[in-house]
């Protein structure tokens, strides 16, 4: 029984790092992505449609229900801040950009994001 337990876990960690959906060979690195794609808990773009979870009648998405019951209850999981503006963004009003590891950032505006883009191709 030992010996599974590695094993269990190594197949778990690929079956997690296969669901993300990192941007393909000569993809933007950061490229824009609709909010119903992130799981806005682990900030991570999927490439299936999330939970979505109305909150103050805005939408929120989170990958699963553990997901979903911590955007209804934790206000700080709700917001980001923008890498650009620094500035504290709402997740449901937010352009939301994914990097090449599938991870997510929110932005106030698509200025801030199309800002980003240009620092980081510098």
């Amino acid at each position: 029984m030992p010996r599974t337990k590695p094993a269990l876990l190594a197949l778990a960690a690929l079956a997690i790092a296969a669901v993300a959906v990192p941007a393909a060979a000569g993809d933007q690195a950061v490229r824009q992505v609709e909010a119903k794609y992130v799981c806005m808990v682990n900030n991570a773009v999927f490439d299936k449609e999330q939970i979505p979870v109305e909150v103050d009648g805005k939408t929120y998405y989170g990958c699963c229900q553990m997901c979903k019951k911590a955007l209804n209850e934790k206000a700080e999981l709700r917001v980001a801040v923008d890498p650009v503006s620094g500035k504290e963004v709402d997740k449901a009003k937010s352009v939301i950009a994914a990097l090449a590891d599938g991870s997510v950032l929110y932005f106030e505006n698509a200025g801030n994001l199309q800002k980003y883009r240009e620092k980081s191709a510098e």
